[in-house]
Parts: structure tokens; C-alpha cells; sequence
């Protein structure tokens, strides 16, 4: 049976097969890359058991566009010491500084102009290290306006992480989403990206596409690689993992959409699988 899990798991891994590599457009991924936890070396998937893998696989995905969920500020910065060309907005939840988880947002230099940005939290004040509802702990968006270099066409690109205890949290986190986005966007193309705690039929995921696109469902070429994106580091093809993390874009066309399943020496760099699309701006 091991053998044949591995076999089926190596057959939606073998990045050849990629719908996302050699596309043209923006290339965006989403990546919930576990905290670094120092009980999860037990089990060998400690952070520095495993972040080279991470790095790896971004290398090889070469995202235009990252929004990481998790990251601490020295993840933050061994990703960019080891990602050239990269740099990132983005705060810790826990003192909008430096302390805590990050939501933060990496992006090639050479291709975008980041214009402004900035990150709120997700309770009724917003503007302040803080947490609301059912929440479990403080959760944050950071959001951020880009030019592209070669065509100056502006965009705006939103990564958040909603709580993965509070219904209420998650709901209401949803609709604050939609309100600052209002604020913030006017008519300008969106991507939003994270890891939302939700499968597809539970109320945050309707309030979201209420007003965004999901990216898996809109992508001109089907969806490939596995659905759910939650592994809990389980290397088998026997359990139908729950699909939580999401890109969502708003008057931008998605061309392709994977969720990567890929591993190494039988494990997955994170709890969570990354997904990635390719958009492009009024079809093109």
C-alpha cells in the first residue's frame, strides 16, 4: 500500500506535467508555510528540517507574486536571503513590527513597483494590533498597490489569514475583506490570496465570492493537481484533504490554476500545499 501511495502522490507531483510553468502572465502563489514550531522537529518537519525544501520548490515555481501565511520574521528572512530578486511588505500580527505570524506579500523587484501598502487587522479596530469575535489569536491582511514595471497597468494584491477557531471571526473577517478592499481599490484588478480556514461550503467562502472570483473555478484550462491544500504533513493519496487556501481576483482572467503537490524524501515541506495561478489583465 506504500508503494502505491507514493506511486499516485509522485504522479501529481511531477512538476513536467505543471499547468502553471511556461505560462506567460502574472504568476501568483499562496503558501501557508507553518510556523516554526520547535515541537515539530520530533516528527523531523522542524523548520530547518525542511525550509530548504520550501525554498526549493518556490525556486522552481519561480511565483511572480508570494503571499506566505505563518511566517516569522526570520523565515521572512531566510526566504529572502535565499530567493533572489525578492522583497516583501508586511508586519507581525502580534505588534504590527516585527512580533508574531506574518501575512506578508513577496514580489519581484525587477517586475513590479510596489506603490503603497500596509497591513490592518481583522476585528472592529482594524488599525490596531488586535483580535475580535471568536478568535482565537490576533489575524491580520496585508495589502499592497503594484505597477508593473513594463506596462505601468496598476493592481492591487491582498494576503490574510483568517482564524482557524472562530466562526463568527471568519465571517465577519470575510466581510471586512470585501469593506477595505471597497476603500482601497475602486475599479483596479485584485488578486487576494491565504489561507481562509474554510471549505467551499461554508458562509466566508459565499461572502467572498459574492464580489471575487474563485481562481481554481475561473482558470481557462482546468484546474490541475489535487484539490484540498491542507495535509497536516501527511504524505498519502488515502485522505481527501479539505481545500482551505485560495487565490481569488477580481476583473482579472485566470489562465491556469495547481494546487503542488510535490514532496521530498517523503515529506512535504509544510502542512499546507501551495496553489498558484496565472492571471493576466483583461484577458490578455
Amino acid at each position: 500500500m506504500r508503494r502505491v501511495t507514493l506511486t499516485l502522490l509522485f504522479m501529481l507531483s511531477v512538476s513536467a506535467y505543471s499547468t502553471v510553468i511556461g505560462q506567460s502572465g502574472l504568476k501568483v502563489m499562496s503558501y501557508n508555510v507553518r510556523y516554526d514550531n520547535p515541537s515539530d522537529a520530533d516528527n523531523g518537519n522542524g523548520w530547518k528540517q525542511r525550509r530548504d525544501n520550501v525554498v526549493k520548490l518556490i525556486k522552481h515555481y519561480n511565483p511572480d507574486l508570494l503571499g506566505v501565511q505563518e511566517a516569522m520574521k526570520h523565515q521572512l528572512d531566510y526566504l529572502l536571503e535565499e530567493l533572489e530578486g525578492y522583497d516583501y511588505i508586511g508586519t507581525g500580527r502580534d505588534d504590527g513590527k516585527e512580533k508574531g505570524e506574518y501575512s506578508a506579500i513577496l514580489y519581484k523587484t525587477s517586475q513590479f513597483k510596489l506603490v503603497e501598502g500596509g497591513t490592518f487587522w481583522l476585528s472592529q479596530t482594524p488599525d490596531k494590533p488586535s483580535k475580535a469575535w471568536d478568535a482565537a489569536l490576533p489575524r491580520i491582511a496585508t495589502w499592497a498597490a503594484f505597477e508593473v514595471t513594463d506596462s505601468h497597468q496598476r493592481f492591487y494584491y491582498l494576503n490574510t489569514h483568517f482564524d482557524h477557531v472562530g466562526t463568527e471571526a471568519r465571517a465577519n473577517s470575510a466581510k471586512l475583506i470585501l469593506e477595505q478592499l471597497g476603500k482601497l481599490t475602486g475599479a483596479a484588478p485584485v488578486v487576494v490570496s491565504g489561507d481562509f480556514n474554510v471549505t467551499p461550503d461554508a458562509e466566508p467562502y459565499k461572502i467572498l465570492t459574492s464580489q471575487l472570483n474563485d481562481g481554481r473555478k475561473e482558470s481557462a484550462s482546468e484546474a490541475y493537481g489535487p484539490e484540498g491544500t491542507f495535509s497536516g504533513f501527511e504524505l498519502t493519496a488515502d485522505k481527501d484533504f479539505p481545500r482551505i487556501d485560495y487565490i481569488f481576483v477580481k476583473s482579472m482572467k485566470v489562465q491556469a490554476y495547481e494546487t503542488i503537490s510535490d514532496f521530498f524524501d517523503d515529506k512535504f515541506p509544510s502542512d499546507h500545499l501551495p496553489v498558484m495561478a496565472v492571471v493576466s489583465f483583461d484577458g490578455k
